[in-house]
Protein backbone atom coordinates (compact mmCIF):
# COMPACT_ATOMS: atom_id res chain seq x y z
CA UNK A 1 0.00 0.00 0.00
CA UNK A 2 1.41 3.38 -1.05
CA UNK A 3 1.18 5.82 1.87
CA UNK A 4 2.02 8.85 -0.29
CA UNK A 5 -0.94 10.81 -1.69
CA UNK A 6 -0.89 11.54 -5.40
CA UNK A 7 -1.11 15.05 -6.80
CA UNK A 8 -4.70 14.39 -7.86
CA UNK A 9 -5.60 13.24 -4.36
CA UNK A 10 -4.03 16.35 -2.82
CA UNK A 11 -5.93 18.54 -5.29
CA UNK A 12 -9.12 16.80 -4.25
CA UNK A 13 -8.29 17.46 -0.59
CA UNK A 14 -7.92 21.17 -1.33
CA UNK A 15 -11.25 21.20 -3.16
CA UNK A 16 -13.00 19.60 -0.19
CA UNK A 17 -11.27 21.94 2.27
CA UNK A 18 -12.28 25.04 0.35
CA UNK A 19 -15.91 23.94 0.05
CA UNK A 20 -16.08 23.21 3.77
CA UNK A 21 -14.61 26.59 4.62
CA UNK A 22 -17.29 28.27 2.52
CA UNK A 23 -20.27 26.15 3.61
CA UNK A 24 -19.91 24.68 7.12
CA UNK A 25 -22.29 26.59 9.44
CA UNK A 26 -20.51 29.08 11.71
CA UNK A 27 -22.56 27.88 14.68
CA UNK A 28 -23.14 24.25 15.60
CA UNK A 29 -26.55 22.85 14.69
CA UNK A 30 -28.88 21.70 17.43
CA UNK A 31 -28.73 17.96 18.12
CA UNK A 32 -30.73 15.89 15.64
CA UNK A 33 -31.78 13.57 18.48
CA UNK A 34 -33.09 16.31 20.78
CA UNK A 35 -35.86 17.84 18.68
CA UNK A 36 -37.59 17.89 15.32
CA UNK A 37 -36.07 21.32 14.74
CA UNK A 38 -32.52 20.00 15.15
CA UNK A 39 -33.32 17.00 12.96
CA UNK A 40 -34.64 19.18 10.15
CA UNK A 41 -31.62 21.50 10.41
CA UNK A 42 -29.40 18.49 9.77
CA UNK A 43 -31.65 17.39 6.90
CA UNK A 44 -31.08 20.84 5.34
CA UNK A 45 -27.34 20.35 5.76
CA UNK A 46 -27.58 17.02 3.91
CA UNK A 47 -29.35 18.86 1.09
CA UNK A 48 -26.55 21.45 0.96
CA UNK A 49 -23.96 18.67 0.80
CA UNK A 50 -25.89 17.02 -2.00
CA UNK A 51 -26.08 20.29 -3.95
CA UNK A 52 -22.27 20.29 -3.95
CA UNK A 53 -22.29 16.57 -4.83
CA UNK A 54 -20.72 15.69 -1.47
CA UNK A 55 -23.59 13.55 -0.17
CA UNK A 56 -21.62 10.35 -0.77
CA UNK A 57 -18.65 10.84 -3.06
CA UNK A 58 -18.17 7.14 -3.87
CA UNK A 59 -21.62 6.74 -5.43
CA UNK A 60 -22.12 7.06 -9.20
CA UNK A 61 -23.08 10.53 -10.42
CA UNK A 62 -26.52 9.24 -11.44
CA UNK A 63 -27.28 8.62 -7.75
CA UNK A 64 -25.92 11.91 -6.42
CA UNK A 65 -22.25 11.02 -6.00
CA UNK A 66 -18.99 11.67 -7.80
CA UNK A 67 -17.94 8.14 -8.70
CA UNK A 68 -14.74 8.37 -6.64
CA UNK A 69 -12.80 5.59 -4.93
CA UNK A 70 -12.64 4.85 -1.21
CA UNK A 71 -9.28 6.57 -0.76
CA UNK A 72 -10.86 9.85 -1.81
CA UNK A 73 -13.77 9.14 0.52
CA UNK A 74 -11.31 8.80 3.40
CA UNK A 75 -9.69 12.08 2.37
CA UNK A 76 -13.14 13.67 2.27
CA UNK A 77 -13.88 12.37 5.77
CA UNK A 78 -10.60 13.80 7.08
CA UNK A 79 -11.44 17.26 5.78
CA UNK A 80 -15.08 16.97 6.83
CA UNK A 81 -14.19 16.25 10.44
CA UNK A 82 -11.31 18.73 10.49
CA UNK A 83 -13.76 21.45 9.41
CA UNK A 84 -16.10 20.64 12.31
CA UNK A 85 -18.97 19.92 9.91
CA UNK A 86 -22.29 18.65 11.34
CA UNK A 87 -22.78 14.98 12.17
CA UNK A 88 -24.48 13.02 9.39
CA UNK A 89 -28.10 12.52 10.39
CA UNK A 90 -28.53 10.02 7.54
CA UNK A 91 -25.56 7.85 8.47
CA UNK A 92 -27.75 4.73 8.61
CA UNK A 93 -28.64 5.36 5.00
CA UNK A 94 -25.49 6.63 3.33
CA UNK A 95 -22.94 4.58 5.30
CA UNK A 96 -24.83 1.33 5.91
CA UNK A 97 -27.83 0.76 3.65
CA UNK A 98 -26.48 2.71 0.68
CA UNK A 99 -23.38 0.55 0.06
CA UNK A 100 -25.49 -2.57 0.61
CA UNK A 101 -28.07 -1.35 -1.91
CA UNK A 102 -25.24 -0.74 -4.36
CA UNK A 103 -24.24 -4.39 -4.06
CA UNK A 104 -27.61 -6.17 -3.86
CA UNK A 105 -30.21 -3.74 -5.19
CA UNK A 106 -31.82 -3.78 -8.61
CA UNK A 107 -31.36 -0.82 -10.92
CA UNK A 108 -34.92 0.23 -10.16
CA UNK A 109 -34.28 0.12 -6.42
CA UNK A 110 -31.08 2.11 -6.74
CA UNK A 111 -32.81 4.76 -8.81
CA UNK A 112 -35.70 4.94 -6.36
CA UNK A 113 -33.83 5.09 -3.04
CA UNK A 114 -30.24 6.30 -3.51
CA UNK A 115 -30.81 9.84 -4.85
CA UNK A 116 -33.28 10.73 -2.08
CA UNK A 117 -30.91 9.17 0.44
CA UNK A 118 -27.99 11.30 -0.78
CA UNK A 119 -30.07 14.48 -0.70
CA UNK A 120 -31.50 13.93 2.78
CA UNK A 121 -35.01 13.99 1.38
CA UNK A 122 -35.49 10.59 2.99
CA UNK A 123 -33.70 9.84 6.25
CA UNK A 124 -33.27 6.20 7.26
CA UNK A 125 -33.44 4.29 10.53
CA UNK A 126 -32.00 0.86 11.22
CA UNK A 127 -34.62 -1.61 12.52
CA UNK A 128 -32.84 -4.85 13.25
CA UNK A 129 -32.86 -5.47 17.02
CA UNK A 130 -35.89 -6.80 18.87
CA UNK A 131 -36.66 -7.28 22.57
CA UNK A 132 -35.65 -10.95 22.24
CA UNK A 133 -32.95 -10.40 19.60
CA UNK A 134 -30.27 -7.86 20.33
CA UNK A 135 -26.72 -9.12 19.94
CA UNK A 136 -28.22 -12.45 18.86
CA UNK A 137 -29.72 -11.03 15.69
CA UNK A 138 -30.59 -14.48 14.32
CA UNK A 139 -33.32 -14.72 16.97
CA UNK A 140 -35.58 -12.12 15.31
CA UNK A 141 -39.28 -12.96 15.42
CA UNK A 142 -40.88 -10.18 13.35
CA UNK A 143 -42.53 -11.62 10.26
CA UNK A 144 -43.21 -10.58 6.69
CA UNK A 145 -46.11 -12.57 5.20
CA UNK A 146 -46.48 -12.51 1.43
CA UNK A 147 -49.86 -11.28 0.20
CA UNK A 148 -49.89 -11.05 -3.59
CA UNK A 149 -47.45 -8.35 -4.65
CA UNK A 150 -47.07 -7.11 -1.07
CA UNK A 151 -45.74 -8.12 2.31
CA UNK A 152 -47.59 -7.70 5.60
CA UNK A 153 -45.07 -6.81 8.33
CA UNK A 154 -45.79 -7.71 11.93
CA UNK A 155 -43.59 -7.52 15.00
CA UNK A 156 -41.70 -5.38 17.46
CA UNK A 157 -38.35 -3.66 16.80
CA UNK A 158 -36.32 -1.83 19.44
CA UNK A 159 -33.19 0.36 19.72
CA UNK A 160 -33.88 1.61 16.21
CA UNK A 161 -31.47 4.49 15.68
CA UNK A 162 -32.90 7.77 14.24
CA UNK A 163 -36.39 6.22 14.06
CA UNK A 164 -38.10 8.99 16.07
CA UNK A 165 -37.90 11.53 13.22
CA UNK A 166 -36.75 9.41 10.25
CA UNK A 167 -38.80 8.71 7.13
CA UNK A 168 -37.89 5.09 6.36
CA UNK A 169 -36.44 2.05 8.10
CA UNK A 170 -34.75 -1.11 6.88
CA UNK A 171 -35.57 -4.17 8.93
CA UNK A 172 -34.90 -7.89 9.14
CA UNK A 173 -38.02 -10.11 8.96
CA UNK A 174 -38.89 -13.79 8.82
CA UNK A 175 -40.40 -14.49 5.43
CA UNK A 176 -40.22 -18.26 6.02
CA UNK A 177 -41.58 -18.74 9.57
CA UNK A 178 -40.81 -22.47 9.70
CA UNK A 179 -37.09 -21.85 9.22
CA UNK A 180 -34.84 -21.32 12.23
CA UNK A 181 -32.09 -18.92 13.16
CA UNK A 182 -30.21 -17.49 10.15
CA UNK A 183 -32.45 -19.09 7.53
CA UNK A 184 -35.68 -17.73 6.08
CA UNK A 185 -34.89 -14.05 6.76
CA UNK A 186 -35.35 -11.11 4.38
CA UNK A 187 -34.32 -7.46 4.49
CA UNK A 188 -37.31 -5.19 3.81
CA UNK A 189 -37.79 -1.41 3.72
CA UNK A 190 -40.85 0.28 5.20
CA UNK A 191 -41.96 3.91 5.60
CA UNK A 192 -42.29 4.97 9.21
CA UNK A 193 -45.53 6.84 8.55
CA UNK A 194 -47.29 3.81 7.01
CA UNK A 195 -50.61 2.64 8.52
CA UNK A 196 -49.94 0.14 11.27
CA UNK A 197 -46.54 1.61 12.31
CA UNK A 198 -46.23 2.97 15.85
CA UNK A 199 -42.98 4.65 16.90
CA UNK A 200 -42.21 5.11 20.60
CA UNK A 201 -39.14 7.26 21.50
CA UNK A 202 -36.51 5.90 23.91
CA UNK A 203 -34.55 8.43 25.97
CA UNK A 204 -30.78 8.00 26.15
CA UNK A 205 -28.59 8.67 29.19
CA UNK A 206 -28.40 12.34 28.12
CA UNK A 207 -32.18 12.58 27.71
CA UNK A 208 -32.12 12.76 23.91
CA UNK A 209 -34.20 10.34 21.84
CA UNK A 210 -31.64 8.79 19.54
CA UNK A 211 -33.51 5.48 19.58
CA UNK A 212 -37.06 4.23 19.35
CA UNK A 213 -39.08 1.06 19.49
CA UNK A 214 -41.27 0.31 16.51
CA UNK A 215 -44.46 -1.73 16.60
CA UNK A 216 -45.72 -3.11 13.29
CA UNK A 217 -49.29 -4.34 12.95
CA UNK A 218 -49.89 -5.79 9.47
CA UNK A 219 -47.97 -2.99 7.74
CA UNK A 220 -48.43 -3.40 4.00
CA UNK A 221 -45.41 -2.73 1.77
CA UNK A 222 -44.76 -3.76 -1.85
CA UNK A 223 -42.47 -6.70 -2.54
CA UNK A 224 -40.35 -4.16 -4.44
CA UNK A 225 -39.12 -3.08 -0.99
CA UNK A 226 -37.35 -6.39 -0.37
CA UNK A 227 -33.61 -6.17 -0.94
CA UNK A 228 -32.18 -9.22 -2.68
CA UNK A 229 -33.88 -12.58 -2.89
CA UNK A 230 -36.36 -13.85 -0.33
CA UNK A 231 -34.46 -15.68 2.40
CA UNK A 232 -31.19 -13.89 1.60
CA UNK A 233 -31.59 -11.42 4.45
CA UNK A 234 -28.93 -12.81 6.77
CA UNK A 235 -26.10 -12.65 4.25
CA UNK A 236 -27.21 -9.17 3.14
CA UNK A 237 -27.29 -7.95 6.74
CA UNK A 238 -23.80 -9.35 7.33
CA UNK A 239 -22.62 -7.25 4.39
CA UNK A 240 -24.19 -4.20 6.01
CA UNK A 241 -22.58 -5.16 9.34
CA UNK A 242 -19.22 -5.33 7.57
CA UNK A 243 -19.58 -1.71 6.51
CA UNK A 244 -20.76 -0.80 10.02
CA UNK A 245 -17.96 -2.56 11.85
CA UNK A 246 -15.10 -2.37 9.42
CA UNK A 247 -15.14 0.75 7.26
CA UNK A 248 -17.92 3.27 6.75
CA UNK A 249 -19.49 4.04 10.11
CA UNK A 250 -16.34 5.07 11.98
CA UNK A 251 -13.81 6.71 9.66
CA UNK A 252 -10.30 7.06 11.15
CA UNK A 253 -10.34 10.86 11.03
CA UNK A 254 -12.86 10.83 13.88
CA UNK A 255 -10.29 9.32 16.22
CA UNK A 256 -7.26 11.11 14.82
CA UNK A 257 -8.94 14.47 15.42
CA UNK A 258 -9.97 13.39 18.93
CA UNK A 259 -6.39 12.27 19.66
CA UNK A 260 -5.09 15.64 18.42
CA UNK A 261 -7.53 17.41 20.76
CA UNK A 262 -6.32 15.21 23.60
CA UNK A 263 -2.69 16.14 22.91
CA UNK A 264 -3.66 19.84 22.84
CA UNK A 265 -5.42 19.45 26.19
CA UNK A 266 -2.39 17.73 27.72
CA UNK A 267 -0.05 20.45 26.46
CA UNK A 268 -2.33 23.21 27.71
CA UNK A 269 -2.47 21.75 31.19
CA UNK A 270 1.32 21.56 31.29
CA UNK A 271 2.66 20.91 34.78
CA UNK A 272 -0.91 20.55 36.05
CA UNK A 273 -1.41 17.43 33.95
CA UNK A 274 -1.02 14.21 35.98
CA UNK A 275 2.00 12.26 34.82
CA UNK A 276 -0.03 9.08 34.97
CA UNK A 277 -2.10 10.32 31.99
CA UNK A 278 0.89 10.83 29.68
CA UNK A 279 0.98 7.17 28.67
CA UNK A 280 -2.73 7.31 27.83
CA UNK A 281 -2.20 10.35 25.59
CA UNK A 282 0.63 8.65 23.71
CA UNK A 283 -1.39 5.45 23.38
CA UNK A 284 -4.35 7.37 21.96
CA UNK A 285 -2.19 8.88 19.21
CA UNK A 286 -0.65 5.52 18.32
CA UNK A 287 -4.01 3.76 18.35
CA UNK A 288 -5.64 6.38 16.12
CA UNK A 289 -2.83 6.17 13.58
CA UNK A 290 -2.83 2.37 13.66
CA UNK A 291 -6.57 2.33 13.06
CA UNK A 292 -6.17 4.74 10.13
CA UNK A 293 -3.60 2.45 8.51
CA UNK A 294 -5.88 -0.56 9.00
CA UNK A 295 -8.80 1.26 7.36
CA UNK A 296 -6.66 2.39 4.42
CA UNK A 297 -5.62 -1.24 3.99
CA UNK A 298 -9.29 -2.32 4.00
CA UNK A 299 -10.14 0.38 1.45
CA UNK A 300 -7.26 -0.73 -0.78
CA UNK A 301 -8.48 -4.32 -0.54
CA UNK A 302 -11.98 -3.31 -1.65
CA UNK A 303 -10.66 -1.18 -4.50
CA UNK A 304 -8.72 -4.24 -5.71
CA UNK A 305 -11.98 -6.24 -5.82
CA UNK A 306 -11.91 -7.83 -2.38
CA UNK A 307 -14.68 -7.98 0.21
CA UNK A 308 -15.09 -7.18 3.89
CA UNK A 309 -15.24 -10.43 5.80
CA UNK A 310 -15.38 -11.59 9.39
CA UNK A 311 -12.15 -9.73 10.11
CA UNK A 312 -14.27 -6.57 10.33
CA UNK A 313 -15.01 -7.71 13.88
CA UNK A 314 -11.41 -6.96 14.87
CA UNK A 315 -11.85 -3.38 13.66
CA UNK A 316 -15.07 -2.99 15.64
CA UNK A 317 -13.47 -4.16 18.89
CA UNK A 318 -10.47 -1.91 18.28
CA UNK A 319 -12.30 1.35 17.57
CA UNK A 320 -14.83 0.87 20.34
CA UNK A 321 -12.22 0.19 23.04
CA UNK A 322 -9.94 2.91 21.66
CA UNK A 323 -12.74 5.45 21.94
CA UNK A 324 -13.36 4.59 25.60
CA UNK A 325 -9.66 4.70 26.52
CA UNK A 326 -9.17 8.02 24.78
CA UNK A 327 -12.05 9.71 26.60
CA UNK A 328 -11.12 8.17 29.94
CA UNK A 329 -7.66 9.68 29.52
CA UNK A 330 -9.21 13.08 28.85
CA UNK A 331 -11.33 12.83 32.00
CA UNK A 332 -8.25 11.76 34.00
CA UNK A 333 -6.44 14.86 32.74
CA UNK A 334 -9.33 17.12 33.71
CA UNK A 335 -9.91 15.64 37.15
CA UNK A 336 -13.03 17.07 38.85
CA UNK A 337 -13.60 19.48 35.93
CA UNK A 338 -14.18 16.46 33.71
CA UNK A 339 -17.49 15.79 35.44
CA UNK A 340 -19.00 19.13 34.38
CA UNK A 341 -21.70 19.14 31.73
CA UNK A 342 -22.07 21.72 28.97
CA UNK A 343 -24.36 23.80 31.20
CA UNK A 344 -21.47 24.56 33.59
CA UNK A 345 -19.47 27.73 32.72
CA UNK A 346 -16.18 26.05 33.70
CA UNK A 347 -16.78 22.93 31.58
CA UNK A 348 -13.74 22.16 29.43
CA UNK A 349 -14.50 22.33 25.71
CA UNK A 350 -18.19 22.86 26.45
CA UNK A 351 -18.47 19.51 28.21
CA UNK A 352 -17.57 17.70 24.99
CA UNK A 353 -15.18 15.28 26.71
CA UNK A 354 -17.83 14.07 29.16
CA UNK A 355 -20.43 13.84 26.41
CA UNK A 356 -17.96 11.93 24.25
CA UNK A 357 -17.24 9.56 27.11
CA UNK A 358 -20.94 8.82 27.60
CA UNK A 359 -21.25 8.02 23.90
CA UNK A 360 -18.08 5.90 23.91
CA UNK A 361 -19.59 3.67 26.60
CA UNK A 362 -22.12 2.46 24.04
CA UNK A 363 -19.41 1.51 21.53
CA UNK A 364 -18.85 -2.05 22.82
CA UNK A 365 -22.61 -2.67 22.50
CA UNK A 366 -23.88 -1.22 19.19
CA UNK A 367 -22.91 -2.65 15.80
CA UNK A 368 -22.88 -6.03 17.53
CA UNK A 369 -21.58 -6.37 21.10
CA UNK A 370 -17.86 -6.96 21.52
CA UNK A 371 -18.55 -10.31 23.16
CA UNK A 372 -20.27 -11.46 19.96
CA UNK A 373 -17.42 -10.03 17.88
CA UNK A 374 -14.92 -12.10 19.86
CA UNK A 375 -16.94 -15.23 19.11
CA UNK A 376 -16.95 -14.35 15.40
CA UNK A 377 -13.18 -13.85 15.42
CA UNK A 378 -12.63 -17.13 17.25
CA UNK A 379 -14.86 -19.19 14.99
CA UNK A 380 -14.62 -17.56 11.55
CA UNK A 381 -11.16 -15.97 11.55
CA UNK A 382 -9.14 -18.30 13.80
CA UNK A 383 -11.15 -21.43 13.01
CA UNK A 384 -11.59 -22.43 16.66
CA UNK A 385 -14.33 -24.92 17.56
CA UNK A 386 -17.52 -23.85 19.29
CA UNK A 387 -17.40 -24.26 23.05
Amino acid sequence: MDLIYTREQEDFRMEVRQWMQENVPAEALSSFDASREGFEAHRSWEARLNAGRWGMVTWPEAYGGRGLDLIRWLIFEEEYIRAGAPLRVNQNGIFLLGPTLMEYGSDAQKSRFLPTMASGEEIWAQAWSEPQAGSDLAAVRSTARRDGDDYLLKGHKIWSSRAVYADWAFGLFRTEPDEKRHKGLSLIFFPLDAPGVTVQPIAQIDGETGFAEIMLDDVRVPAFNRLGEEGQGWSICMTTAGFERGLMLRSPARYQMAAARLVALWKRLGDDAPQSAQEGVLQAVMDADAYALAIYRTASKLIAGGHIGAEASTNKIFWSTMDMRLHRTALDLLGPLGTLTEAAPAAEDGGAWLDGYYFALSGPIYAGSNEIQKNIIAERVLGLPRA
